[in-house]
């Protein structure tokens, strides 16, 4: 009898090009599916090897574009489920198929004959007559075989294979470890609770509530729940319980603490390394970036960090000022931060950043944030019903532009039990024009809390900017134009693909947004021109501190992997460079070592959490483009100029020509240094 296929490994039926099964998925399904779909690879790797016809970029290269399809389907769903919807029962699955993953991948980058065809390709004289978009997509398959170690002896292969696997173990209980931490919770009491906003109070409610603690209150331990209770709580002992908890994720001994596994992923990744022939892990990831080398990184962030650490010694006096006229009697601590940053903006300002969220509305700044995107790339976007989801939570669009489908947008929001911390994009399909017209579907990904049923969920600037961040992200997808999967939306250099997104959140804070959008949750009336030029005078304030907690972590992580092959103890290592950066007593690093999941999560953003600021220094160009265009940031010949050479191109061109297509010329750091209120160097 003829076995049922398992429904991960198929091609997505249903309208739009075809659609995740999502409502059909179980657990059970995921170890079968991946083990088919990675057999099913193979042989397609087997059948591109034993093609008796000469190396072609046809029946090589386009051959090895259209191969694992059905793993990429099931890696999808299989990755969805290990962010949003991790149990105990996926976890375990996790850790029996992550090693098994990572092997399959060595399995292909360390085959010989199909290296042996990709070079034959590469080094024949008649590539020259290959499109531009063909010859790039041949030279990055080329250098990621050459860089995953395709020219190595057999036992060093054999052991990169080993290194992958062990590491994948490691980047999995690192994971599980820091998830484990994050679902805990701090129970408030009934003294933590004066003084707290009504919202607040109903978020923690609503936080015991689906925790099963009826009639409590609790702050979550991730970003989106403790960053909104130390900014409004004026109780400095629930503060500090709160800060603590979520400041030492990963850090609290016992079966969940990750400094070991961090020490040991340092060392495994040195000798990799050192076994592909570069000096540190960090070398060895920045050679793809646009950033080239570490010293160029580690210039741009010095550059930025100490007129950084300067604002934060004049923002602390601020602050301090402000304790002793109260007769406080203490010294500011980092759980007082952002408690008294917000005083500090209203005295200096008059910006009260609660009278501004009450225009905040996450649903309206969500049609906000569409309405931009149809200026811009004339993109139309209409909520769909019938397609299936993975939870109730989400909501599916359909985009077009002129009438004519685009691709489909997915909308997780809110946080919750099993859901990593943070805000993410997904690309769940790619657009290409390969093997015939195929349209992407991506996903925008949130952990903001859930308020009162019924009521409109009001957020944060902060949280807005990162609404909009992330969809940039998403219109990076969206705006693809390629012909090859491989180079298409965001698969582009890592220090490159913030950029987008980050260039996104420019459109926020301008007034046909805000005046459409940002409305009273109760009145609907917009938000005032007053409270918006406040907003505006205010657009530097308390940079010193953004940028200083986030360059904390840049910095440890680079440095971390330029330390090369030595024993490092993570928590020693953190505390000794910290202070020889002269790093404020008054602010920890935005991500501290052992919860660090952009680096030690995966090789993802290792020596690479700089590309925040590398990607924000094109950012700062750009948006400067769009001030200086008659029409500012809705100018039409400028978006149409940011579509063609930047947003539609993906990774078909080197991105250093694409900015330079752009703006004519390369990146100045002064436009960065101006958006942050920093002194500008000369010439920059």
């Amino acid at each position: 009898m003829a076995q049922t296929p398992n429904l991960l490994t198929e091609m997505w039926t249903g309208p739009y090009g075809g659609v995740p099964p999502f409502d059909k998925v179980k657990i059970a399904d995921f170890k079968p599916a991946l083990e088919a779909a990675m057999a099913r690879e193979l042989a397609e790797i087997d059948a591109i090897t034993a093609n008796p016809a000469a190396p072609t970029f046809e029946n090589t290269i386009a051959a090895l574009e259209d191969s694992g399809r059905a793993l990429d389907r099931v890696r999808t769903i299989y990755n969805i489920w290990g962010s949003n919807l991790s149990t105990p029962e996926f976890q375990a699955v996790e850790t029996e198929m992550d090693p098994k993953l990572s092997a399959h991948g060595d399995k292909i980058a360390q085959n010989a004959a199909l290296f042996a065809r990709i070079e034959a390709v590469y080094n024949a004289p008649d590539k020259a007559k290959l499109s531009p978009e063909q010859q790039r997509v041949l030279w990055i398959h080329y250098r990621d075989f050459v860089r995953a170690g395709a020219k190595l002896d057999a036992a060093s292969k054999a052991r990169i294979a080993a290194i992958n696997t062990e590491l994948a173990g490691l980047f999995n209980q690192f994971s599980k470890n820091l998830l484990a931490d994050e679902n805990t919770w701090i129970e408030l009491s009934d003294a933590d609770l004066v003084g707290l906003p009504e919202t607040l109070k109903a978020a923690a409610a609503s936080n015991a509530a689906a925790r099963k603690l009826p009639g409590k209150f609790v702050v979550v331990n991730t970003r989106s729940s403790v960053d909104p209770f130390l900014t409004e709580s004026p109780v400095r002992a629930a503060r500090e319980k709160v800060w603590r908890a979520f400041v030492n994720r990963g850090d609290n001994g016992g079966p969940t603490d990750n400094k070991a596994i961090i020490a040991k992923i340092l060392k495994l990744r040195a000798e990799r390394a050192k076994l592909l022939g570069y000096a540190t892990h960090a070398h060895w990831r920045l050679e793809v970036a646009m950033a080239k080398t570490p010293e160029n990184a580690m210039g741009l962030m010095e550059a930025v960090w100490s007129p950084a650490i300067a604002q934060v010694v004049q923002d602390v006096a601020d602050m301090q000022a402000i304790v002793d006229k109260e007769g406080g009697g203490f010294k500011i601590e980092p759980w007082d931060y952002r408690y008294y940053a917000e005083k500090v903006r209203l005295a200096k300002y008059a910006l009260d950043m609660n009278a501004v969220k009450s225009y905040l509305q996450l649903d309206k700044l969500r049609e906000g944030m569409f309405w931009a995107a149809g200026q811009l790339y004339g993109f139309a976007v209409k909520k769909l019903s019938g397609v299936p989801v993975y939870h109730e939570d989400i909501t599916v669009y359909e985009v077009t532009r002129a009438g004519k489908h685009v691709g489909l947008w997915y909308f997780d929001p809110y946080a919750r039990p099993g859901k990593r911390s943070g805000a993410w994009m997904n690309a769940y399909r790619t657009q290409e024009r390969f093997r015939g017209d195929v349209t992407t579907i991506v996903s925008n990904n949130a952990n903001f809390i859930k308020g009162k049923p019924g009521e409109p969920l009001l957020i944060s600037w902060d949280d807005a900017t990162t609404l909009f961040h992330e969809f940039g992200h998403a219109i990076h997808g969206l705006n693809a134009n390629a012909t090859y999967p491989s180079v298409s939306g965001t698969r582009v250099a890592r220090d490159y693909v913030e950029f987008p997104s980050q260039l996104n959140e420019h459109w926020l804070p301008t007034a046909p947004v805000l005046s459409q959008f940002a409305l009273h949750y109760q009145t609907g009336e917009p938000i005032p021109k007053a409270l918006v030029d406040k907003i505006e005078k205010a657009a530097t304030f308390n940079q010193g501190f953004a940028t200083t907690e986030y360059l904390a972590s840049a910095l440890i992580d680079m440095k971390l992997h330029l330390a090369g092959d030595v024993d490092i103890d993570p928590a020693k290592f953190e505390r000794e460079e910290l202070a020889k950066l002269r790093m404020p007593r008054e602010i920890v690093m935005r991500h501290r070592t052992p919860q660090f999941g952009h680096v030690f999560s995966s090789d993802g953003y290792s020596a690479g959490y700089y590309s925040y600021l590398w990607a924000d220094t094109l950012t700062a160009d750009v948006a400067e483009a769009f001030q200086e265009a008659p029409g500012g940031f809705y100018d039409k010949p400028t978006a149409k100029r940011l579509y063609e050479t930047i947003m539609s191109k993906g990774n078909t061109e080197d991105p250093a020509d694409q900015f330079r297509a752009f703006r004519g010329r390369d990146v100045k750091i002064g436009a960065l240094m101006r958006h942050r209120g920093f002194p500008v160097p000369a010439g920059a």
